[in-house]
Parts: structure tokens; sequence; C-alpha cells
């Protein structure tokens, strides 16, 4: 069964490598995006030394790595759950021998190796050369950053899951997809650093799994974060890893008794 699964990420790498020159252009996207961002934030800071706790430059490092990063663990696995839901596909994957569940994780692990090799990596380089990045010097640190960001993919492909799920129960979940994409983007600190949050909203945002993908891996990366901490968030991360398991079972346990085709 292994195997079958390996044999899963390797197509999906293969199918996306078809397509590559899209995530080429992909990167210029990005380095367009984190330079509009660099120059908000240069301007947000104006004078001043810190601010939320960052300096210039880790503000600046944690921009470039947290949009990169979103390039190896972002995917569409809610819309294809909800796609297969509504023409009947899905179906035919309850009898086959495996779990659907993990068969989709796969899948977007696959999409998310290939990211990182052709997308991450380069447009790292890429940004590194364009905007004063300051890379970690201490090996442990990308150790440890590389596990944090693997956790970061398998936290929001769950969530991604669990929205696409929910296509058993409203028949069009496109809204709740909308808006878990924006919730992530904005809670998970992409866009604004979870510690740029007003007090009370800091500490509803710890309270939600979203900062797992996002602002805890940057958080090490940069260096705001050091020390003995930097295991504390890693902790965090599995936590939430292991807690978003019980909705993810309960919501496929249901939906295996709701399916009905709307199509095809």
């Amino acid at each position: 069964m292994l195997s079958a699964y390996i044999e899963i990420i390797r197509m999906r790498f293969l199918m996306m490598l078809a397509y590559r020159v899209n995530y080429y252009s992909g990167i210029i996207i990005y380095a367009l995006n984190i330079g509009a961002y660099y120059f908000l934030w240069k301007a947000i800071y104006g004078t001043s030394e810190t601010l939320g706790g960052m300096t210039v430059a880790q503000m600046t490092t944690y921009v470039a790595v947290s949009w990169m990063a979103r390039a190896f663990y972002f995917n569409n696995l809610d819309r294809e759950i909800a796609t297969e839901i509504k023409d009947g596909s899905v179906a035919i994957q309850f009898i086959r021998p495996y779990n659907y569940i993990i068969v989709k994780m796969m899948q977007g692990f696959g999409e998310g190796i290939f990211r990182l090799f052709l997308f991450m990596a380069p447009g790292m380089v890429v940004v590194s050369l364009l905007f004063p990045v300051k890379l970690p010097t201490d090996p442990v640190i990308w150790v440890v950053f590389m596990i944090m960001l693997f956790l970061s993919f398998l936290i929001n492909s769950q969530i991604n899951i669990i929205t696409g799920l929910f296509a058993f129960f409203l028949e069009n979940n496109e809204g709740m997809m909308r808006m878990k994409r924006v919730m992530v983007d904005l809670f998970s600190g992409l866009v604004v650093p979870i510690s740029f949050f007003p007090g009370w909203a800091e500490g509803v945002l710890k309270l939600l799994p979203f900062q797992a993908i996002t602002y805890l891996p940057g958080a090490v990366f940069t260096g705001k974060v050091t020390g003995s901490a930097v295991y504390e968030l890693l902790g965090v991360q599995l936590i939430w890893f292991v807690l978003l398991i019980v909705p993810l079972a309960l919501l496929w346990r249901g939906a295996r008794t709701r399916l009905f085709v709307q199509g095809g």
C-alpha cells in the first residue's frame, strides 16, 4: 500500500512538471508581491528600528520566506474534492483499496515537492538577489524550518480537505472555499505578521490553527524566536496537526452516508 501512495506522489509530480512554464511565471508574480510588501513595510517603518518585535531586516526576510513557503504548502485540494463530489466521481473512491483522504494528501504532497524544487527554491534565490534578505547561518534552524514547513503543508492540507468535504453537506461550498482562502492568508500571518495585530486579536489568533501555517515557521526562520522557544512553536504545530485529524475523520465518516450525485 505504501508503494501505491508513493506512486500517487510521483504521478502528481510528473503532472505538475508538464505545466512547469506556468510556475516559472509564478516566480515573477511572487517576486512582485514580495517587492510590493517590502516597499510598503519599509515606508511603515520609516525611521523606526523595530516594529511589532521585528527589525526591518527581519521583516524583509519574513515577507520573502512567507510568500515562498506559500508556494510549497499551497494546494487546491478543497476545490478538487468539491468537484469530485459534485460530478459523482468520488463514489468510485469508496470501493478502491485505499484511503481517499490519504490519497488526496499524497497528491498535494506531490504538488508540494514540485513547487519546492521548481518554484520555492529558485524563487528564493531570485528574491535574495533583489532584496536584502538575511538567511540564517545556523544549520539547525534550517532543519527545524524544513520540518515546520512540512507541518505547515499538513495543516493547510487538512483545512483544505475539511473545507472540500463540506460539499457533501452544502452541495455548493464555493463561498466557504473563498472565505477559507482569505482567512488562511490573513490569519496565518502571510499578509500581516500575528505580532502586529492588537493584543486581543493576537490572543484570539493564537487559539486558531492558521498561525501554524505561516507565522510560526517565519518567526523561527527570521530569528524572531530563538532558543528553546523554537521547539515550543514546533510543538504547537504538532498539536494542531493532531487536533485537526478529529474533525477531518468525523466529516469523512458522516460524508460517506450522504453521497448523492449532482450530475455526470
